[in-house]
């Protein structure tokens, strides 16, 4: 049998799956500013990668010579982005799940720091060889 915290939280998760069109896609813009804000509140990476961005995106446009070369430099930076708001994610959730110290945590956590290297990698990659190519 379920709590009333159980049913309480099924009601309201009902609540947001029954949204269609508009309201729908207004709800999920929420969503979307809450957790862009509180990455930017919660996580100093991300503030710093953020700040990356914000003077790699307009360098990029500048310095691409084509559509392609623009796209492939300013989505190696949002990728970056991207990577570290689903680290933080995952982070948030590990220690919810576990706060006391085990190994499965630390290897998932491990696992999103791994990602968020790649995708440093990938965008440096991407920089030198649009910029200096051979």
């Amino acid at each position: 049998m379920n709590s009333p915290a159980e049913k309480d939280h099924k009601d309201n998760f009902k609540e947001f799956k029954g949204k269609q069109g508009i309201v729908r896609l207004f709800n999920a813009l929420c969503y979307s500013r809450d957790g862009l804000a509180s990455a930017w509140k919660n996580e100093a990476a991300f503030r710093e990668e953020t700040l990356l961005a914000a003077i790699a995106i307009p360098a990029a446009l500048f310095l691409g010579d084509s559509g392609i070369e623009r796209a492939l430099l300013v989505g190696s930076i949002l990728l970056i982005l991207i990577v570290e708001i689903l680290n933080s994610g995952l982070e948030a959730v590990v220690d919810k799940a576990s706060p006391e110290l085990h190994e499965l945590a630390k290897r998932a956590k491990d696992m999103g720091s791994a990602a968020v290297l790649l995708a440093l990698l990938n965008a440096a990659i991407i920089w030198c060889c649009v910029l200096w190519p051979v």
